[in-house]
């Protein structure tokens, strides 16, 4: 993961890298400033990399393993396990876009804002979710309302 360097604050003080592993987002600080801008970017990074480094080691392994069972069970058994680890990639997949698309929202100065009220995520959410694009009560309205429009 590559360190930001020589990235400066509103002020023009350096910022601590963005891997300062002493570093957590508060309340007490100006919501998504710079610093929480880059703790984050690194944060969806870092994910990211995992997610990736993952998928190259499903794919060797894929190479390496394949199906050589002479027992049908066995062969069934394992093509069933590879069958829900692909669908595990595939879903994670699906989760780097989500990534990219945060970080690109970080590039826009939207992170960390709901995209339907506006309003501040809370810090808490973002750490446990840090794709999340919407605060709590307006990720929990949405669900409501999707739930309503599948029963009709």
């Amino acid at each position: 993961m590559a360190t930001v360097l020589n990235r400066l604050d509103d002020s023009g003080k350096p910022l601590a890298p963005a891997n300062d592993a002493n570093y957590r987002p508060s309340a007490d600080e100006e919501f998504m400033n710079p610093k929480q801008q880059e703790y984050f970017r690194a944060k969806l990074q870092a994910w990211k990399d995992a997610i990736l480094k993952e998928a190259a080691g499903t794919l060797s392994q894929l190479q390496v393993d394949s199906l050589r069972e002479a027992d049908l069970t066995d062969r069934a058994s394992s093509e069933t396990d590879w069958s829900i680890e692909l669908r595990t990639r595939d879903r994670q997949r699906k989760l780097i876009s989500k990534i990219e698309a945060a970080m690109r929202r970080i590039d826009d100065g939207e992170y960390g804002y709901c995209e339907v009220t506006g309003e501040p995520i809370s810090l808490a959410r973002l750490e446990a979710r840090p794709i999340a694009t919407m605060t709590v009560e307006a990720q929990e309205k949405h669900e409501r309302n999707e739930k309503v429009s599948r029963e009709d």
